[in-house]
């Protein structure tokens, strides 16, 4: 049986993905959903984008607010709605319209790391894998069953859009499988009860704190590139003196050519690459 599917997400080559292995499971997508964020609130973004290079054949709706969801929702008769990269908590009565209920793509093995940007998270605790989750969503986030999920090794430093394009392979083949298993009567595995959500990063977390190892720094560092900032300055953020700050785009614990020197509590850190802060930005 072919099941209307819509896709939501804000990330195009998400939908492209999800386009392709709906296609391929036998199953027609209907539209692509997504949401005009005038205000920036979620960061910066190409909406332009998302809408032209969204599949041709493909309609493509945007919702202004979480209230207009189930309404643009409801004529188009999905079966199953297919998430991932959305920024918003969806209402009960969004939630209710497709039969199969909606399917949320979440980039972390859950329960860990529940939240807006689990990448970051993963890597600011030196996990040593990621992974996906696909689970039916519930009232709350990224909580409910898990229908499949696979692990995806973190490895060394890269910059996000090498990983994340590497990952995307992980990612569409979880999803065919995920639909194989509902079309087969799975409805997933409820979470056990570890697992905490964990937010974006806040204004404790841009500057770079030499009382702390420089391992934990390496780590934000790293982390601050995958993730975007909201209601801060996007870190990491060092004061080199002198009126310079600097903002790090990669460092290393090893002593690199050219590389400048920050002694942490333990050690040095070295900053591999960085950009400098106009001066508008640089404050603490």
């Amino acid at each position: 049986m072919s099941w209307r599917v819509v896709i939501v997400t804000r990330i195009l080559p998400v939908a492209l993905g999800f386009d392709a292995a709906i296609r391929e499971a036998g199953h027609e997508p209907v539209a692509l959903l997504s949401i005009r964020d005038s205000e920036k609130r979620y960061g910066p973004w190409d909406l332009p984008g998302l809408v032209e290079g969204a599949p041709a054949d493909l309609d493509v709706l945007l919702a202004s607010r979480r209230s207009s969801l189930a309404p643009l929702l409801r004529p188009l008769e999905p079966d199953l709605v297919i998430c991932m990269g959305f920024p918003w908590k969806i209402p009960p009565d969004a939630l209710a319209v497709p039969p199969l209920g909606w399917l949320n793509g979440h980039p972390s093995l859950l329960p860990a790391h529940r939240g807006p940007i689990p990448m970051s998270w993963a890597i600011r605790n030196g996990d040593e894998e990621a992974g996906v989750s696909f689970h039916f969503m519930d009232a709350d986030l990224d909580t409910g069953p898990i229908v499949v999920q696979r692990p995806y090794p973190i490895g060394e430093y890269v910059e996000p859009e090498e990983f994340f394009g590497r990952m995307g392979a992980v990612v569409g083949e979880t999803l065919a499988e995920a639909l194989r298993l509902i079309e087969a009567g799975e409805r997933g595995t409820p979470q056990g009860p570890d697992g905490e959500y964990e937010s974006f990063f806040t204004e404790e977390d841009v500057w770079l704190d030499r009382t702390r190892s420089a391992l934990e720094m390496h780590r934000l560092a790293w982390a601050w590139r995958y993730t975007i900032a909201i209601g801060t300055e996007k870190g990491l953020l060092v004061d080199l003196g002198g009126g310079q700050t600097v903002r790090v785009l990669e460092s290393s614990l090893e002593e690199v050519e050219g590389a400048t020197r920050v002694d942490c509590a333990d050690g040095p850190l070295w900053l591999v690459r960085t950009e400098p802060l106009q001066e508008t930005e640089a404050r603490r």
